[in-house]
C-alpha cells in the first residue's frame, strides 16, 4: 500500500509523521527513508507562525539510523548568510527554499543503499545502516517540484519508490503538498495500485497502522 501525505504547508505533516515513526517502531515495525523537520526558533517577527516560531530551514532525518542532515534553508537567509549558489537544483527551480546539492547528494545515497542492500552490506566502511531484512515502512519527507516536475532531487528515493512493493517494503508513506499529489500519484500509479491519500490525522493513522501492523503479524505470528 502507498499512502500519499498531503495537506496544506505547515499543518504539522512531519511533526505527525514522526510520532508515528516512533509507535511503529514501539510496535516492532522498522522504518526507513527519511524525515524532514524544521529548524525553528522563536521569533515575534513577520515571519512567525500563530505559535511564536520562525522556520529558519530543514533538516534530513535518515532512518532508520538517526543521522541529521542539514538539507535546507530559507531562501532569504541563504543570501544573506552567502550560501546561495546560483548553479543548484534548488536555485534554477526558484525554489523558496535553497538545498545544497550536495545535501541532496547525501540522502540520495542514503536511499541508493536501501535500494541495493547487498552492495551497502558488502562496504564495511559504510556508515549507514543495511536496510531492514524484516518487512518495514519505506518513509519519503518529502518530494516535492524537484522529484516530481524535474525528475531531479531525491532521485534515488523515487527509483525505489518507482520498484512498488518489495520484500523489504510492501508499504511506502510519502509526503506531498496539495497541489502536487495528483502529479505523486500519476507518477507512481503504476507501480502502486493499491494506494490512498491520508491526512495527518487520526483517521490517517489508523489507516498506516492497520496495513503495517498487518504485515508484521503475518510475517512473525504476533502483534509486535
Amino acid at each position: 500500500m502507498l499512502f500519499l501525505l498531503t495537506g496544506e504547508v505547515q499543518i504539522g505533516k512531519t511533526r505527525w509523521l514522526e510520532k508515528l515513526v516512533a509507535d511503529l517502531a514501539e510496535r516492532g515495525v522498522l522504518c526507513a527513508g527519511v524525515l524532514a523537520p524544521g529548524q525553528w526558533v522563536a521569533s515575534a517577527g513577520e515571519r512567525a507562525d500563530g505559535n511564536g516560531y520562525e522556520k529558519l530551514g530543514i533538516d534530513n532525518v535518515l532512518l532508520p539510523g538517526g543521522e541529521r542532515v542539514p538539507f535546507a534553508r530559507r531562501r532569504d537567509l541563504a543570501r544573506a548568510d552567502g550560501t546561495f549558489d546560483e548553479r543548484s537544483q534548488a536555485a534554477r527551480a526558484e525554489l523558496a527554499w535553497h538545498i545544497s546539492d550536495a545535501a541532496i547528494e547525501r540522502v540520495n545515497a542514503h536511499f541508493e543503499k536501501l535500494r541495493f542492500p547487498a552492495r551497502a552490506e558488502a562496504d564495511a566502511e559504510s556508515e549507514v545502516p543495511p536496510p531492514p531484512r524484516q518487512p518495514g515502512l519505506l518513509v519519503v519527507d518529502e518530494l516535492g517540484r524537484l522529484e516530481i516536475w524535474r525528475g531531479g532531487g531525491l532521485a534515488e528515493a523515487v527509483a525505489l519508490l518507482g520498484e512498488g512493493p518489495t520484500v523489504a517494503f510492501p508499504h511506502a508513506l510519502v509526503v506531498v503538498r496539495d497541489y502536487l499529489a495528483d502529479d505523486a500519484e500519476a507518477l507512481l500509479a503504476d507501480v502502486w495500485p493499491d494506494r490512498i491519500r491520508i491526512a495527518p490525522d487520526e483517521e490517517g493513522r489508523a489507516a498506516v497502522l492497520s496495513v503495517a501492523l498487518a504485515r508484521c503479524k503475518s510475517t512473525y505470528g504476533d502483534e509486535r
